[in-house]
C-alpha cells in the first residue's frame, strides 16, 4: 500500500469499513458504534504518527511544510491556499477536498469525518508533539474550507 496515494488508501479502507460500520450501527446503535470506531481510528492514527516521527522528526515549521508539500498536498487530494508560513507558523485552508467527494460518491459523507478528519489530531500529536495543531472547521462537516493551523511550541 506504500505506492498508493492517501486518497487511494482511504478509498480502499472505506470500501471495507463503511458497510461494516453501517451493519454495526443497525445492530448496536450509531452513537455507540461511532464512538468505538472513532477511538479506534484515532489510536491507529496516533501509532502511525509515532512511526512517522521515528522515520524522520519534524522539528521546524519548514520541515512540517515540506512534509505536507511532498505528501497529501502534492498528490492533489487536498487543494489548498497557504495562509501563513514562517519560522513559527504554518497554515493553510483546504478549498477542495477530494475525500469529501469520495465519501459522497460512496453515499457515506456522514462517515467521512469519522474515518478521515477524525484522525488528524491524533496523527499529528504522534508525529510532531512539539508543534500545536488547530482546526476549527472542515469541508466534510459543511464548512466552506478546512482551516489547518500549526504553531511551534
Amino acid at each position: 500500500m506504500a505506492d498508493l496515494t492517501l486518497l487511494e488508501r482511504r478509498k480502499l479502507e472505506a470500501g471495507v469499513l463503511v458497510p461494516m460500520i453501517r451493519a454495526m450501527q443497525a445492530e448496536f446503535g450509531a452513537e455507540r458504534v461511532n464512538e468505538v470506531v472513532g477511538k479506534t481510528i484515532r489510536d491507529v492514527a496516533h501509532a502511525q504518527g509515532v512511526a512517522a516521527r521515528e522515520a524522520g522528526a519534524i522539528d521546524t515549521m519548514a520541515a512540517l511544510a515540506e512534509r505536507f508539500e511532498t505528501g497529501a498536498l502534492r498528490e492533489g487530494s487536498l487543494i489548498v491556499d497557504v495562509v501563513e508560513r514562517d519560522d513559527a507558523r504554518f497554515g493553510f485552508n483546504v478549498t477542495r477536498c477530494k475525500f469529501v467527494e469520495m465519501y459522497e460518491e460512496m453515499g457515506a459523507r456522514d462517515l467521512g469525518y469519522l474515518l478521515s478528519c477524525n484522525r488528524d489530531f491524533a496523527m499529528f500529536e504522534g508525529m510532531a508533539p512539539d508543534v500545536s495543531f488547530e482546526r476549527t472547521q472542515t469541508r466534510m462537516e459543511g464548512a466552506p474550507f478546512c482551516d489547518f493551523r500549526y504553531t511551534a511550541r
